[in-house]
């Protein structure tokens, strides 16, 4: 249920912040590649922009780890839920400025801001799941399907094979949960403009304010 629907809104954020403000949020190798590209044609503002949002990425994935590694120290059990309210608030935050903005808003700072969040979510759903489940990146979890459909098909022993049977489940469903969420990001945006950050902060704070009480 968690990979779902993390999964889901960080396909949806990356869609919706790609049609607001043509960056990806979540797409760090796209990014990377991106700058590289641009500095090798001299465009070195726009690279700086796109490596902007990769740095924001990490940010939000040390304040994360960090946030979580003190709340584990104050062994507060609900650290993890509000590590996930965070990312609501900066979501619902970003959806509130390009709603009520007279102007289009800063792109790179918008876009930074949603970064900002799917590196939190990232390291968040990495600490929960001990490393199973990173919902932002599609390529690991592309890569582990390819693995685990050929660990059934090779030597994989019949004690063993439960096992791959569920790990392929989870990242089959968070992969798909994904790609429906980038689809519904996108009709979102179409139809609501900056609502759509806000509409997926919804699912994030309802599943907070579960674990905070």
């Amino acid at each position: 249920m968690l990979a779902s629907i993390l999964a889901f809104v960080a396909g949806g954020v990356n869609s919706a912040g790609y049609m607001a403000f043509q960056y990806f949020s979540a797409n760090m190798t796209g990014n990377v590649s991106m700058a590289s590209e641009l500095v090798s044609i001299s465009r070195l503002d726009m690279a700086l922009g796109f490596l902007s949002v990769v740095v924001m990425f990490i940010l939000g994935a040390f304040l994360a780890s960090l946030l979580i590694d003190i709340g584990k120290r104050q062994r507060r059990n609900n650290i993890y839920a509000l590590t996930l309210a965070v990312e609501a608030g900066l979501l619902l935050l970003v959806g509130f400025t390009v709603a009520v903005s007279t102007r289009p808003p800063n792109g790179i700072l918008m876009v930074g801001i949603l970064s900002l969040t799917m590196g939190i979510q990232n390291a968040a759903s990495t600490r929960i799941s001990g490393s199973r489940v990173r919902t932002t990146h599609v390529s690991g979890i592309a890569t582990d399907i390819g693995v685990g459909f050929a660990m059934l098909l090779g030597s994989n022993t019949g004690g063993e094979r439960p096992a791959t049977l569920r790990r392929l489940k989870l990242h089959l469903v968070t992969i798909a949960a994904f790609a429906l969420g980038g689809v519904l990001g996108v009709l979102g945006y179409e139809n609501l403009g900056g609502g759509t950050f806000c509409a997926l902060a919804a699912p994030l704070a309802a599943l907070s304010m579960r674990y905070l009480r």
